[in-house]
Protein backbone atom coordinates (compact mmCIF):
# COMPACT_ATOMS: atom_id res chain seq x y z
CA UNK A 1 0.00 0.00 0.00
CA UNK A 2 1.11 3.89 -1.25
CA UNK A 3 2.36 6.01 2.22
CA UNK A 4 4.31 8.27 0.88
CA UNK A 5 4.15 10.67 -2.00
CA UNK A 6 7.31 12.41 -3.30
CA UNK A 7 6.04 16.03 -4.95
CA UNK A 8 9.20 17.16 -7.71
CA UNK A 9 8.91 21.01 -7.45
CA UNK A 10 10.13 23.05 -10.72
CA UNK A 11 7.63 21.92 -14.08
CA UNK A 12 5.36 19.97 -11.48
CA UNK A 13 4.11 21.87 -8.42
CA UNK A 14 5.45 25.17 -10.09
CA UNK A 15 5.18 25.54 -13.51
CA UNK A 16 7.87 26.97 -15.34
CA UNK A 17 10.27 26.85 -18.65
CA UNK A 18 13.46 25.40 -16.36
CA UNK A 19 16.39 25.40 -18.94
CA UNK A 20 14.96 29.31 -19.63
CA UNK A 21 15.08 29.44 -15.94
CA UNK A 22 18.50 28.71 -15.19
CA UNK A 23 19.91 30.56 -18.08
CA UNK A 24 18.56 33.59 -16.41
CA UNK A 25 19.89 32.99 -13.19
CA UNK A 26 23.01 32.38 -14.77
CA UNK A 27 22.96 35.60 -16.45
CA UNK A 28 21.76 37.42 -13.26
CA UNK A 29 23.97 35.82 -10.89
CA UNK A 30 27.61 36.38 -12.92
CA UNK A 31 27.58 40.13 -12.41
CA UNK A 32 26.79 39.81 -8.75
CA UNK A 33 30.36 38.35 -8.15
CA UNK A 34 32.45 39.98 -11.03
CA UNK A 35 34.32 42.39 -8.42
CA UNK A 36 35.64 39.12 -7.23
CA UNK A 37 36.06 36.99 -10.32
CA UNK A 38 35.61 37.04 -13.64
CA UNK A 39 31.98 36.45 -14.47
CA UNK A 40 33.89 34.27 -17.65
CA UNK A 41 35.62 32.13 -14.97
CA UNK A 42 32.98 32.07 -12.26
CA UNK A 43 29.95 30.64 -15.03
CA UNK A 44 32.90 27.62 -15.83
CA UNK A 45 33.65 26.86 -12.21
CA UNK A 46 29.72 27.26 -11.40
CA UNK A 47 28.90 24.66 -13.83
CA UNK A 48 32.10 22.33 -13.13
CA UNK A 49 30.76 21.91 -9.99
CA UNK A 50 27.22 21.78 -11.11
CA UNK A 51 28.56 18.50 -12.35
CA UNK A 52 30.43 17.67 -9.19
CA UNK A 53 26.97 17.29 -7.51
CA UNK A 54 25.17 15.39 -10.40
CA UNK A 55 28.47 12.89 -10.37
CA UNK A 56 28.87 12.32 -6.65
CA UNK A 57 27.90 8.65 -4.76
CA UNK A 58 29.66 9.37 -2.03
CA UNK A 59 27.35 9.26 1.15
CA UNK A 60 29.57 11.15 3.43
CA UNK A 61 29.80 14.13 1.45
CA UNK A 62 26.77 16.59 1.09
CA UNK A 63 26.42 17.97 -2.12
CA UNK A 64 27.18 21.82 -1.10
CA UNK A 65 30.58 20.07 0.21
CA UNK A 66 31.19 18.29 -3.62
CA UNK A 67 30.42 21.60 -4.83
CA UNK A 68 32.24 24.14 -2.76
CA UNK A 69 35.09 21.59 -3.37
CA UNK A 70 35.22 21.84 -7.03
CA UNK A 71 34.22 25.65 -7.36
CA UNK A 72 37.06 26.64 -4.91
CA UNK A 73 39.63 24.60 -6.30
CA UNK A 74 39.07 26.38 -10.39
CA UNK A 75 39.07 29.80 -8.89
CA UNK A 76 41.52 29.67 -5.74
CA UNK A 77 38.71 31.42 -3.99
CA UNK A 78 38.64 31.11 -0.36
CA UNK A 79 35.00 30.21 0.77
CA UNK A 80 35.32 33.44 2.96
CA UNK A 81 35.96 35.49 0.05
CA UNK A 82 32.92 35.14 -2.42
CA UNK A 83 30.41 32.79 -0.21
CA UNK A 84 28.45 36.06 1.15
CA UNK A 85 28.02 37.49 -1.96
CA UNK A 86 26.60 34.21 -3.07
CA UNK A 87 24.20 33.78 -0.26
CA UNK A 88 23.59 37.87 -0.73
CA UNK A 89 22.01 36.81 -4.10
CA UNK A 90 20.20 34.02 -2.83
CA UNK A 91 18.08 36.10 -0.46
CA UNK A 92 17.72 39.05 -2.14
CA UNK A 93 17.95 38.74 -6.00
CA UNK A 94 16.43 35.00 -6.72
CA UNK A 95 13.38 36.21 -5.15
CA UNK A 96 13.07 38.51 -8.22
CA UNK A 97 12.63 35.82 -10.71
CA UNK A 98 8.95 34.57 -9.69
CA UNK A 99 7.76 36.24 -12.66
CA UNK A 100 9.70 33.57 -14.58
CA UNK A 101 7.53 31.16 -13.09
CA UNK A 102 3.96 30.08 -13.55
CA UNK A 103 1.93 29.48 -10.29
CA UNK A 104 -0.80 27.63 -10.32
CA UNK A 105 -3.61 27.26 -7.06
CA UNK A 106 -3.83 23.16 -8.01
CA UNK A 107 -0.27 22.75 -6.23
CA UNK A 108 -1.78 23.50 -2.98
CA UNK A 109 -4.95 21.74 -3.54
CA UNK A 110 -3.24 18.69 -4.64
CA UNK A 111 -0.72 18.87 -1.80
CA UNK A 112 -3.02 19.60 0.73
CA UNK A 113 -5.12 16.53 -0.65
CA UNK A 114 -2.25 14.22 -0.22
CA UNK A 115 -1.75 15.48 3.50
CA UNK A 116 -5.57 14.91 4.32
CA UNK A 117 -5.59 11.49 2.72
CA UNK A 118 -2.69 10.71 5.12
CA UNK A 119 0.01 10.32 2.90
CA UNK A 120 3.51 11.57 3.86
CA UNK A 121 4.30 13.91 1.77
CA UNK A 122 8.66 15.11 0.87
CA UNK A 123 9.45 17.49 -2.08
CA UNK A 124 11.74 15.67 -3.63
CA UNK A 125 13.44 18.54 -5.49
CA UNK A 126 17.11 18.26 -7.12
CA UNK A 127 19.13 19.45 -4.99
CA UNK A 128 21.45 21.39 -6.65
CA UNK A 129 20.58 24.64 -5.17
CA UNK A 130 20.84 25.99 -1.68
CA UNK A 131 18.28 25.87 0.76
CA UNK A 132 17.54 29.36 0.41
CA UNK A 133 16.26 28.65 -3.34
CA UNK A 134 14.41 26.20 -2.91
CA UNK A 135 12.51 27.63 -0.13
CA UNK A 136 11.91 30.63 -1.97
CA UNK A 137 10.26 28.90 -5.06
CA UNK A 138 7.94 26.75 -2.36
CA UNK A 139 6.60 30.34 -1.63
CA UNK A 140 6.21 31.13 -4.80
CA UNK A 141 4.06 27.86 -5.53
CA UNK A 142 2.59 28.54 -2.16
CA UNK A 143 3.34 25.52 -0.28
CA UNK A 144 6.45 26.73 1.52
CA UNK A 145 3.99 26.46 5.21
CA UNK A 146 2.73 22.68 4.26
CA UNK A 147 4.04 20.40 6.97
CA UNK A 148 6.30 18.46 4.73
CA UNK A 149 8.32 15.36 6.15
CA UNK A 150 11.22 16.47 3.64
CA UNK A 151 12.31 19.04 1.74
CA UNK A 152 16.09 17.86 -0.08
CA UNK A 153 18.32 21.00 -0.25
CA UNK A 154 22.11 21.02 -1.46
CA UNK A 155 23.20 21.37 1.72
CA UNK A 156 21.54 18.25 3.29
CA UNK A 157 21.76 15.98 0.85
CA UNK A 158 24.42 13.63 -0.86
CA UNK A 159 22.88 12.49 -4.05
CA UNK A 160 21.13 13.89 -7.19
CA UNK A 161 19.05 12.99 -9.53
CA UNK A 162 18.33 10.31 -11.50
CA UNK A 163 20.55 8.47 -9.11
CA UNK A 164 18.41 5.69 -7.80
CA UNK A 165 20.74 6.35 -4.82
CA UNK A 166 18.92 9.38 -4.17
CA UNK A 167 15.26 8.16 -4.63
CA UNK A 168 16.88 5.03 -1.81
CA UNK A 169 18.26 7.85 0.57
CA UNK A 170 15.20 9.95 0.64
CA UNK A 171 13.07 6.93 1.75
CA UNK A 172 15.57 6.24 4.29
CA UNK A 173 14.97 9.82 5.48
CA UNK A 174 11.14 9.11 5.53
CA UNK A 175 11.04 5.56 7.04
CA UNK A 176 9.71 3.81 3.82
CA UNK A 177 10.58 1.29 1.45
CA UNK A 178 10.31 2.58 -1.97
CA UNK A 179 7.68 0.01 -2.78
CA UNK A 180 5.50 2.15 -0.69
CA UNK A 181 6.06 5.42 -2.13
CA UNK A 182 5.10 7.37 -5.17
CA UNK A 183 7.07 9.95 -7.03
CA UNK A 184 5.38 12.56 -8.90
CA UNK A 185 7.57 14.85 -11.80
CA UNK A 186 7.21 16.49 -15.07
CA UNK A 187 10.91 14.89 -16.19
CA UNK A 188 10.88 11.42 -18.02
CA UNK A 189 14.53 10.97 -16.89
CA UNK A 190 15.71 12.97 -13.79
CA UNK A 191 11.89 11.70 -11.89
CA UNK A 192 11.01 8.96 -13.27
CA UNK A 193 14.24 7.08 -12.53
CA UNK A 194 12.79 6.45 -9.24
CA UNK A 195 11.17 3.13 -10.60
CA UNK A 196 14.62 2.10 -10.44
CA UNK A 197 14.44 1.66 -7.05
CA UNK A 198 10.78 -0.30 -7.30
CA UNK A 199 9.04 2.96 -6.55
CA UNK A 200 6.11 4.23 -8.69
CA UNK A 201 5.97 6.93 -10.93
CA UNK A 202 3.13 9.54 -11.73
CA UNK A 203 4.44 11.64 -14.66
CA UNK A 204 2.35 14.99 -14.99
CA UNK A 205 1.95 17.09 -17.83
CA UNK A 206 2.26 20.32 -19.38
CA UNK A 207 6.02 20.73 -18.83
CA UNK A 208 7.30 17.80 -19.58
CA UNK A 209 11.10 17.33 -20.24
CA UNK A 210 12.32 14.40 -22.13
CA UNK A 211 15.49 13.97 -23.26
CA UNK A 212 15.06 10.79 -25.17
CA UNK A 213 16.82 8.42 -23.40
CA UNK A 214 16.91 6.62 -20.78
CA UNK A 215 13.33 5.29 -20.74
CA UNK A 216 12.23 4.56 -17.17
CA UNK A 217 9.16 3.12 -16.62
CA UNK A 218 5.88 5.51 -16.22
CA UNK A 219 3.03 4.18 -14.47
CA UNK A 220 0.44 6.84 -14.89
CA UNK A 221 0.59 10.31 -16.14
CA UNK A 222 -2.30 12.83 -16.30
CA UNK A 223 -2.68 17.09 -15.53
CA UNK A 224 -2.20 18.31 -12.01
CA UNK A 225 -6.26 18.16 -12.29
CA UNK A 226 -6.00 14.57 -13.03
CA UNK A 227 -3.46 14.11 -10.08
CA UNK A 228 -6.12 15.71 -7.92
CA UNK A 229 -8.72 14.04 -8.59
CA UNK A 230 -6.85 10.34 -8.65
CA UNK A 231 -5.40 11.46 -5.13
CA UNK A 232 -9.39 12.74 -3.68
CA UNK A 233 -10.98 9.24 -5.31
CA UNK A 234 -8.29 6.82 -4.79
CA UNK A 235 -7.62 5.96 -7.77
CA UNK A 236 -5.15 4.00 -9.56
CA UNK A 237 -1.92 3.63 -7.48
CA UNK A 238 -3.64 5.85 -5.34
CA UNK A 239 -6.66 3.22 -4.48
CA UNK A 240 -6.28 2.27 -0.77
Amino acid sequence: MTKAILFDLDGTLLPMDTNMFVENYVKELAPKVAHIISPDEFVKALFAGTEAMMRNLDPEKTNEKVFEETFLELTTLTREEIWPTLNDFYENTFPSFSPMCAPTPLARIVVEEAINQGYRVAVATNPVFPKAAIYHRLKWANIDDLPFDLVTVYEQSSFTKPHPQYYQAICDQIGFDPKECIMIGNDKQEDMAASQTGMKTYLVEGCVIDRGEPVFSIDDSGSLEDLYESIKNNEGMFQK
